[in-house]
Formats: structure tokens, sequence, C-alpha cells
């Protein structure tokens, strides 16, 4: 067997660098040296769902729940409301349509089979308007934690733990005048334990206080049935203009006959005023 040593000639062929998969050829200088590498751009969302430029709107790790409203989801990062999150709306007064605003994302969890949970509506609330909004009022859960309160109780007790037990779709929550910025933090801190959406009603005049919840819109009414929303804090650059959204008539004109002529009677509300989260279980 010839064992004379390999020549030049017989060594295989230098391998050529890998270029993409788009057939791009790696550029080359004007001498024929190889362009000087370059650090590869590595943006910030790729790296943690909570990163984002300063120019961008966030995401969320989680799929956020549509509104409903198109103009408004084009406005919110991850196109929805968030979950584990607190979404606080402001109001100059309740009523202003709040509930519809939030009721396609309320009634989709219902019909998703999960739990949604009312506390502390400052009003009596309309079963039929509820109903014609495509709610189940039947399964609704209506919290009243101010009405029999035993001495030393926290009122915000069975919100915080409504979010922390895994057992709630949707929350909904009024809260109290004035609340201090630390309670909201707890509520923040035990919204990350919800899987689902978390919205915060409170007065107008908490628009200049900071505030936890990475979510803040301010709510006016502009009509029967427009709303508009001004996002004042979200996750990416601030939105300087107002949207205005149609909301869905409360009662339909064959639904409000009906109602005046009683020929039929709507569903009851209950509310509760407590509830042992530790021994219930919803499918």
């Amino acid at each position: 067997m010839d064992c004379m040593p390999a020549t030049v000639a017989d060594l295989p062929p230098p391998r050529l660098p890998a270029v993409a998969s788009s057939g791009a050829v790696p550029a080359v200088a004007s001498s024929g040296a190889p362009a000087p590498h370059r650090t590869p751009i590595i943006r910030p969302e790729t790296l943690h769902p909570a990163l984002w430029f300063g120019h961008q709107r966030g995401r969320h790790a989680d799929a956020a729940l549509p509104s409903g409203f198109a103009a408004l989801e084009a406005q919110l990062p991850g196109r929805g409301w968030p979950r584990r999150a607190l979404t606080e709306l402001l109001l100059p007064q309740p009523g202003v349509g709040e509930i519809r605003l939030l009721s396609a994302s309320l009634v989709a969890t219902q019909r998703a089979g999960r739990l949604v949970m009312l506390f502390d509506p400052p009003m009596a609330l309309s079963a039929a308007a509820l109903a014609q909004l495509g709610f189940d009022v039947e399964q609704l859960l209506v919290i009243h934690t101010r009405s029999r309160l035993i001495a030393g109780t926290d009122s915000l007790w069975a919100l915080e733990q409504a979010l922390k037990s895994g057992h709630v779709g949707a929350v909904l929550a009024w809260l109290p005048p004035r609340l201090r910025a630390e309670r909201l933090r707890r509520l923040q801190l035990a919204a990350h334990q919800h899987d689902g959406p978390a919205f915060v009603l409170r007065e107008m005049a908490a628009a200049e206080r900071p505030t936890a919840s990475p979510l803040r819109l301010a709510l006016r009414p502009r009509g029967a049935d427009v709303l508009e929303v001004r996002v004042l804090k979200r996750r990416g650059p601030p939105l300087e203009t107002a949207l205005r959204l149609p909301l869905p008539p409360v009662l339909s004109r064959a639904a409000a006959q009906r109602a005046q002529a009683g020929a039929a009677r709507p569903p009851v509300l209950h509310p509760a005023t407590f509830v042992d989260l530790a021994k219930s279980v919803v499918g």
C-alpha cells in the first residue's frame, strides 16, 4: 500500500460558512476580506414578555381576553384584557357604561364554564338588562362585603381570597374611595395568581395618584350608548387621543315593551355576603 504523505491536491476542499436559508451570501469587503463581525440585536421581548422597548406596546405571558371592541384592542398590550393583572377603570360616577364595556369578556368567561364574581356594586343591578347583554344571571355571584361586616373584618379580604383561590374566572370589584396605595399593591400581587381578568373600579380622583395596576383607563359617557375611553397607563407609549366606543344598548325595544307590560318576569339576582372559597369548587 502506498504510504506516501498526502499532497495539497489530495486534501478535501475547505468548508464554506453556513448561510441563511434565504440563500444570502455573507458580506465581503471590497478588498476581498470578510466584513467585520456584528453582534446580533437581541429584542427584549424575546427574553421575557414583561420587557419591551419604550416605543412598543408590551405583551402578556398569558393570552389576553378579547374585549369585543376592535378599536380598544388595537391599543391594549396583548390586544385584549390582561390576565394575572389588575385592570383599573376610573369613573366619574357609577353606571356610565362600565358593565357594558366589560360584558363581552365577562359573558365569554361564563360561557367557558367559569364563575364571574361582582364585588360591592354601588347600586342595584338590573337582571333584565344583564340578561339582554348575554349574562346567565342565575350564575352570577354578587358579593357585598360592606353591608354586614363583623368588627375588625377587612372589606377587601374576600376580594383577595377570590383572586388567590383559582376557582374564579373573572372578577369585577368596585373599590372603596381613597384606597391606600399599599392595599392596591396587595390586590395586584393577588391578581398574579388569578388566571383571568380582574377589573377594579375607582373614583376619577385616583388618577392623580400612582397605581400598581399595569393598565389604567378613564371612562366618561358621551351619549346614551357611547363611551369615551382614555388610556392613562399601559405597558407601552402613552396614548394622547381618547377612544369613543359604541356600547350595546341595554334593552331592545321589544324587551322594554315586555318589561313594561309585565309579560316576562325578569330573573332575580341573589346577593351573597360570604363565600368560603376553600370549600367551594367550581367546575
